[in-house]
């Protein structure tokens, strides 16, 4: 199964005049029953924070939380006492466990393009951890750069508790990339900017396309594209 999930479909959301969000999954104020999670995948935010704003200290529990910078800097606060301020081409992972309290702000002077993630993990009660990563990964051209995984078998990327990988790629016009994967394996593919077939489907900028039961996806630039591409299980994790 191939679905097309089109830029109109993601929810559009303000909180005041700091946060420009777009949810691709039920969240805060938007629900829908049929678009609760993906896999283990139960959010994915696309954010624009302002200059000087951002997240007040909030509270997270049995989640494991992964932000990826692409522009301007995160600054994270967290219970655990870190404090660090991570940069365009950093990954940050927050395994929430039994419970953690942050602060994500947006210290600079220009916008803070992020974006969340956050993955049901493999079992509950875990340690609360934090790890972050410089994966550099924006410079990249035309293959699939791991960014975080939990599956063991990629080095250099950051771990998480989930038996998922998330993978970023710049794809120029006329090039392809082909994924392996699995019938017992989901892939979701965001597009942030550019247009590109994903197995001969025709896709544009904030679509975002949802595989089942492949066992091969080819990835072909119809224009400069970058995406960022999810490959969960099959198999839902509910608590």
């Amino acid at each position: 199964m191939i679905k097309l999930m089109t830029a109109a479909e993601r929810h559009h959301a303000e909180v005041g005049d700091w946060l420009q969000s777009h949810y691709l999954f039920s969240f805060a104020d938007y629900y829908d029953p049929s678009n609760v999670q993906f896999g283990p995948l139960r959010v994915f935010n696309h954010d624009i924070i302002k200059p000087h704003t951002g997240f007040p200290s909030h509270p997270h529990a049995e989640m494991e939380i992964i932000q990826i910078v692409m522009e301007g800097e995160l600054t994270h606060k967290d219970s655990l006492g870190n404090e660090v301020t991570l940069q365009a081409g950093c990954v940050q992972r927050v395994t929430a466990g039994t419970g953690i309290t942050v602060t994500e702000t947006n210290e600079n002077d220009i916008p803070l393009h992020v974006f969340q993630l956050w993955f049901l993990p493999n079992k509950r009660g875990l340690a609360p951890s934090y790890e972050q990563m410089h994966v550099d990964f924006l410079g990249e051209k035309n293959k699939l750069v791991p960014l975080v995984t939990g599956q063991k078998v990629l080095e250099n990327v950051a771990y998480f508790n989930s038996n998922s990988t998330i993978y970023y790629a710049s794809l120029s016009q006329g090039e392809e990339i082909d994924f392996k994967t699995f019938k017992i394996r989901k892939t979701l593919i965001y597009v942030l900017e550019g247009s590109l077939l994903i197995n001969n489907m025709e896709v544009d900028t904030h679509d975002q396309v949802r595989l089942e039961e492949q066992t091969a996806i080819s990835l072909h630039g119809t224009g400069d594209a970058r995406i960022i591409l999810v490959d969960v299980p099959a198999t839902e994790v509910n608590y």
